[in-house]
């Protein structure tokens, strides 16, 4: 499956604060905030959405397409994610602005306070998805959190070539309003969400659970700690849960290491419950660790924790497809 990820493509910086950020907050007083953390450290790592899977998929074997726009301070992350599979050939470099920024302090909780430059991720409406899947024979389209208008011109241009596409808001859903959301969700193969973005999408469509999976395919919805449910019109809903032995060290890009692993199994034939194994394993290595493309997936170590959480059968499954 030739699989092109959109979405932004960034560099994060990433703080963490040794406290609960609740306990800075005041009941009553929350229309006038003017917060201060000290922080114990700083790492600085590659991200962004559409960064993030595009090097999951890689790291996978499936050899993405990476669609977007960045800054001429993009070499050094551009070679990166080529020596670990990705297809940078329809990523642009604009001319006057430098690779979106995400600055992020994440509490001893899992709570997380972040702010995001766009720079040259504003430029993305530029690129025509019809042009490149006529030269790259797309399968599906991730259409990820970036550009509004970027990502409301990728799902028309998708829907109107028939190619499938994949709704991924997550950070974007606090900004897209009910009509936009209904645009980029109508006709969707998969839609990604966790629990939180799930309310929201509803509450600003108007429209219920069942009115949503009459538009889309697949529903995917991530549930931290609970693991993943994916519901389709007419199915019983698939849940899975996490990976039991957890380590939590930092949550960045644990949403978008899961959609690695979910469609990648998907790409491979495996069924949906495989699918969202895989997927909650991928995370698993992201939260294990500071930034969202610091992991490795081994195949022996991998192998041993999907039998351990999953059974043997889920990590022969796995293993056959793996890479190396």
């Amino acid at each position: 499956m030739r699989i092109a990820v959109t979405g932004s493509i960034a560099t994060d910086h990433l703080m963490m604060f040794s406290g609960k950020f609740t306990d800075t907050l005041i009941a009553g007083k929350l229309d006038k905030v003017s917060l201060s953390f000290l922080v114990g450290d700083l790492e600085i790592r590659r991200g962004g959405v559409a960064g993030n899977i595009a090097f999951g998929l890689g790291c996978l074997g499936l050899k993405p397409l990476l669609v977007g726009s960045v800054g001429q301070d993009f070499a050094e992350y551009r070679a990166w994610l080529e020596r670990h599979g990705v297809d940078t050939s329809c990523v642009r470099t604009s001319a006057t602005k430098h690779t979106a920024r995400f600055v992020a302090t994440n509490d001893t909780e899992g709570n997380q306070i972040a702010s995001f430059y766009p720079g040259a991720m504003s430029e993305d409406a530029g690129i025509d998805i019809t042009d490149v899947a006529a030269r790259e024979s797309l399968d599906l389209v991730l259409v990820g959190a970036g550009d509004p208008g970027a990502m409301q011109r990728y799902t028309a241009d998708c829907r109107a070539a028939g190619i499938p596409f994949a709704a991924d808001f997550s950070q974007q859903v606090a900004f897209l309003d009910g009509g936009s959301m209904r645009t980029l969700i109508e006709d969707a193969s998969y839609l990604f969400c966790n629990e939180y973005e799930e309310a929201v999408i509803e509450q600003k469509t108007g429209w219920t659970n069942a009115d949503i999976l009459h538009r889309v395919r697949t529903r995917i919805i991530t549930l931290g700690s609970a693991g993943a449910r994916v519901e389709q019109a007419g199915a019983e809903p698939v849940v899975v849960g996490s990976v039991p032995d957890a380590k939590f060290v930092e949550p960045t890009g644990a949403g978008d290491a899961f959609r690695c692993g979910f469609l990648a199994a998907t790409a491979w034939g495996l069924p949906t419950e495989r699918a969202i194994q895989l997927g909650n394993l991928v995370a698993v290595h992201v939260l294990e660790t500071v930034g969202p493309q610091e992991y490795e997936l081994k195949p022996g170590p991998l192998a041993d924790r999907a039998a351990a959480a999953y059974g043997d059968e889920a990590a022969k499954e796995f293993v056959a497809h793996l890479p190396g």
